[in-house]
């Protein structure tokens, strides 16, 4: 059975950098789409980046030109970084990733990034 692992998350002060990781495994993810989302206290969950199978990623402007987007398949497993840079209190969220295998729909558990200072 797949699953999805997300790490890294924890208190960054405002102008900060912060590396999440997602690890897919359990399922041949690799030819799939891995998604950032993020959920801010009292809003709802926001779809931020993605990237697909070749490594094509695409970013909502609300991080684009902070946010960068990388990934790397390996035997049984796939990982997807995003790198966070100056950041503020609007990053401040539960960031989930996702991602879906066949009709199947997979989620981590959440990593909670905190901009504070």
């Amino acid at each position: 059975q797949g699953q999805l692992v997300e790490s890294g998350g924890g208190l960054v002060q405002p102008g900060g950098s912060l590396r999440l990781s997602c690890v897919a495994s359990g399922r041949n993810f690799s030819g799939g789409i891995m998604v950032w989302y993020r959920q801010a206290p009292g809003k709802r969950r926001e779809l931020i980046a993605a990237i697909d199978s070749a490594g094509t990623a695409s970013l909502e402007s609300s991080v684009e030109g902070r946010f960068t987007l990388s990934g790397v398949n390996a035997k049984n497993t796939v990982t997807m970084y995003v790198d966070m840079t100056n950041q503020g209190a609007d990053d401040t969220a539960v960031y989930y990733c996702h991602t879906s295998y066949v009709v199947e729909d997979y989620w981590g558990q959440g990593t909670q990034v905190t901009v504070s200072s």
